[in-house]
């Protein structure tokens, strides 16, 4: 697996990517396929959101929990899916406060490739799951991996915003040490599922803070225009 990682995020990862968790999560990947099971994203772009942020450029982290389980859906980036693809409703209810807070338009895609490619960090806590089974790849040996991703991102000297949505976010990037006590700025809220968006997540603000965070600390703003 490491081979395939970006060479800005391959030191970083080496340690983990050579442990036998690993190996072991490289086993259970391809023992499903070859019994016929349909893994989403597909092959090449379970590294996307790496790919299109190296670790030098990353301003911004938003941490989901596992990729879409639908077909045509998951493409390696949390929260997005590809043009054409139905906007899901978690992802429609971050467009909803993305109104609210910078008063942008509602985007009619889901394609949030603009947002990776200025140094927003979409990572999901498992970067696959089984076709239309929600958290099946969870405790399969993706943790250590993403971990090691946010902790590499909680390292780096210039100020960064971590966007915590959800308890899952919330424990999984607070369990890095210091990361609170931190030259980065950590904003949470509930997620922005249907479930529990009304319940902080609309009205958070938290796009707008994040830009003016940035700007203070001269790395510039995020247009967050999908």
């Amino acid at each position: 697996m490491l081979h395939r990682v970006p060479d800005t995020w391959r030191e970083a990862l080496a340690p983990v990517l050579q442990t036998p968790g690993a190996r072991r999560l490289g086993g259970f990947l391809s023992a499903e396929e070859q019994v016929g099971k349909t893994l989403f994203p597909p092959r090449g772009q379970r590294l996307a959101a790496l790919e299109l942020t190296p670790l030098d450029a990353v301003k911004v982290v938003i941490l989901g929990q596992d990729p879409y389980h639908g077909a045509g859906q998951a493409h390696g980036l949390s929260f997005s899916v590809r043009p054409g693809v139905r906007i899901p409703p978690s992802l429609l209810n971050i467009y909803k406060e993305l109104e609210a807070d910078l008063g942008l338009p509602r985007p009619t895609h889901g394609n949030l490739e603009a947002w990776a490619r200025q140094g927003v960090l979409l990572l999901n806590a498992s970067l696959t799951v089984e076709e239309g089974k929600a958290g099946s790849h969870s405790g399969q040996g993706w943790e250590p991996i993403t971990d090691a991703i946010v902790r590499a991102v909680a390292a780096k000297a210039e100020p960064c915003v971590f966007l915590l949505w959800g308890s899952h976010a919330k424990k999984k990037a607070l369990a890095v040490p210091g990361l609170t006590h931190s030259h980065h700025l950590v904003l949470t809220a509930p997620h922005p599922s249907p479930l529990s968006a009304h319940a902080g997540f609309l009205g958070c603000r938290h796009f707008s803070k994040a830009n003016a965070f940035l700007e203070e600390h001269g790395r510039g703003a995020i247009d967050w225009t999908p």
